[in-house]
C-alpha cells in the first residue's frame, strides 16, 4: 500500500476542542478507591487514604473550576486533590457523605446560579 498524501501515520496530530457552553460534564463519585488510585492522581495515599471517597467533575468554560473548589471546601469537609483552571478538571477526597454533600453543592450552584447545563452524578 502506498502513502495517499496528508500527514504519515506516526507524524498524525490529535486535536482537542471543548464546545463552547457553560456546563459540566462529568459530575462522578468514587467509593471506597484503591491505594493505587491514590498515587496515580498524585494524592498522598497516606494522608487521602482514609478518605473513604474522590470525586471528580469536569467543567466548561475551565475557569469555573475555581468557583467549583471554593464551593466544595464551603459545603463540606472534603480536601482538594486537584483543581486545573486551564482544563476545567476538579478532584475532591473525604467521605462519601462529604463528597457527595460538595458534588451537590456544586450541581446546585452552578445549575440554578450561573445557569449552566449540569449531568447526573455517577457513582463507582
Amino acid at each position: 500500500m502506498g502513502y495517499s498524501g496528508g500527514m504519515p501515520p506516526e507524524l498524525q496530530r490529535i486535536v482537542q476542542e471543548q464546545v463552547p457552553g457553560k456546563q459540566i460534564s462529568l459530575a462522578h463519585i468514587i467509593a471506597n478507591p484503591d491505594k493505587v488510585l491514590y498515587t496515580k492522581l498524585g494524592l498522598d495515599p497516606a494522608i487521602e487514604y482514609s478518605r473513604s471517597a474522590i470525586g471528580i467533575l469536569t467543567v466548561s468554560p475551565a475557569e469555573t473550576a475555581i468557583i467549583m473548589g471554593d464551593i466544595s471546601l464551603k459545603s463540606s469537609g472534603v480536601e482538594l486533590g486537584f483543581v486545573d483552571r486551564f482544563s476545567g478538571s476538579l478532584i475532591i477526597t473525604g467521605t462519601v457523605s462529604e463528597v457527595e454533600a460538595a458534588v451537590n453543592a456544586i450541581l446546585d450552584y452552578v445549575g440554578g446560579k450561573l445557569g449552566f447545563a449540569v449531568c447526573p452524578i455517577t457513582r463507582t
